[in-house]
């Protein structure tokens, strides 16, 4: 029985599954998006989401952590450099996952992975200003302000 027990195995073998998500994690901070099988992309999104957060302090024991988990020098270089940077201030959800269809060949579900900000498409429309959230009971100033503007347009005409 598997009880408790929720990580997804892939079909692999552990040696093969870490080498395979250091690779793909490595190819996600090298090219910032990335597309594999849904499967694929949610276990890599559990993989590197702490690394990331590791890399926000750069510290040479976060350092040696990262690198035991990726093994590639450029990647953790690029990383506690470029990423981490743009990342400093997020508290956590640094990835997204984009649902692509099927694969031609098996019906694969397949997505895309991408470092949230890495997409310009996405935080363009964003503004860097935080919009403070308003009650449901002082909601009589937001509610007049449309009617008065309405019974000015009538009075022009």
């Amino acid at each position: 029985m598997r009880h408790g027990k929720k990580f997804n195995h892939l079909g692999r073998k552990t040696a093969h599954r870490k080498s395979m998500l250091a690779n793909m994690a490595c190819s996600l901070i090298e090219h910032k998006r990335i597309n594999t099988t849904l499967a694929k992309a949610k276990a890599l999104k559990q993989f590197v989401e702490p690394l990331v957060t590791k890399s926000k302090e750069d510290t040479t024991h976060n350092r040696r952590i990262v690198f035991s988990r990726l093994r590639q020098k450029d990647a953790v270089t690029e990383l506690f450099r470029e990423v981490a940077v743009k990342v400093g201030d997020r508290p956590g959800g640094y990835t997204r996952i984009i649902k692509l269809g099927n694969r031609l060949g098996d019906n694969a579900d397949m997505a895309m992975i991408e470092l949230v900000d890495y997409n310009e498409v996405y935080n363009a429309g964003k503004s860097s200003k935080k919009k403070t959230r308003r009650s449901r009971r002082g909601g009589g100033s937001s509610t007049a302000a449309p009617a008065t503007t309405t019974q000015a347009n009538k009075e022009e005409e």
